[in-house]
């Protein structure tokens, strides 16, 4: 295993398949956003607190603690430019559904998701820029792509902003149909999303078997240290016990599919970048129901939302 394989090499995943990646990511958020009403925007003002928590923990602490990361373990400089750009990413699209399961607060899981990814049109590019920059062989990588953050918030809009809109409009003008086409909708979009992501990995296989183990336990770590940012902060900032379990999903659930659009339309698909970030997403599908599960066992009593 080289160092220089991984961070020169490009992912094999053409132009056509990448755009019914984009669409299919496009989808599952619309599909999201279909349950999402103008009334869980209002919620927001009336008990600011959580809310703000999650996203705090989200595009700030995360990243933050995440480039921490980064120096001690000193990753392969594409796998570390990788863990930049998934802590820059907002909550996932199954968060809802496993924070349910974990016995969180539903109504501020939805509400976290519509606020980070309006809030990650700006932030993700400014954060994968900031923390990129600061960090020398990530630094390299970013002057050598010549990125252009105008174009990142451009895509990011159309992707995320743009379905959430639409999504939100239909709830708003016929919220029965809306609620029924979005269970369905949600469902086979990320089914389909995610068979794309194993696509792109079979293709890429023999890259890797090579990486598999290496890529795994950056993975595990990264994640774990996500989740327990998410349930530390929340936990400081004095939040009810729902609310924690919300939070620590939203801030451990990333949205690592768009990092992998980002990664294939601005860096090429490189190789590092693109495995941390396809792993991601499927690692934190099983670690995400392995804590609902844990959580699902241990019932919270009736308690006063903080």
């Amino acid at each position: 295993m080289t160092e220089n394989l991984l961070d020169n090499v490009s992912l094999n995943f053409d132009a056509q398949a990448q755009w019914v990646l984009n669409i299919s990511l496009a989808f599952v958020m619309f599909g999201i956003a279909l349950e999402i009403s103008i009334s869980d925007f209002k919620g927001l003002l009336k008990k600011p607190k959580p809310i703000f928590t999650g996203l705090f923990s989200q595009f700030i602490l995360l990243p933050l603690l995440t480039f921490l990361l980064v120096l001690i373990i000193n990753p392969i400089p594409s796998i570390a430019l990788g863990m930049i750009m998934v802590a820059a990413c907002p909550g996932g699209n199954v968060s809802n559904f496993i924070s349910h399961l974990a016995g969180g607060n539903t109504a501020l899981s939805v509400s976290l998701t519509a606020a980070a990814t309006l809030l990650a049109v700006v932030m993700t590019p400014l954060n994968l820029q900031f923390w990129g920059n600061l960090y020398v062989p990530t630094q390299q990588i970013l002057t050598k792509v010549a990125l252009s953050p105008w174009q990142m918030i451009q895509l990011v809009s159309l992707l995320l902003g743009l379905p959430l809109a639409l999504g939100i409009w239909v709830n708003h003008l016929r919220p029965n149909f809306a609620k029924k086409l979005g269970k369905v909708l949600k469902v086979v979009s990320l089914v389909f999303f995610i068979l794309l992501v194993f696509l792109a990995l079979y293709n890429n296989r023999a890259v890797f078997y090579d990486y598999i183990w290496y890529v795994f336990w950056i993975v595990v770590l990264h994640n774990i240290l996500a989740f327990l940012t998410g349930f530390s902060f929340a936990k400081l900032m004095g939040l009810s016990k729902r609310n924690i379990r919300s939070v620590t999903i939203e801030t451990g659930i990333q949205n690592s599919g768009l990092g992998l659009i980002l990664i294939f339309s601005f860096f090429d698909g490189l190789g590092g970048m693109a495995l941390l970030a396809a792993f991601w997403g499927i690692w934190h599908l099983v670690s995400g129901l392995l804590l609902a599960a844990f959580w699902g066992y241990k019932p919270i009593k009736t308690e006063t939302l903080t």
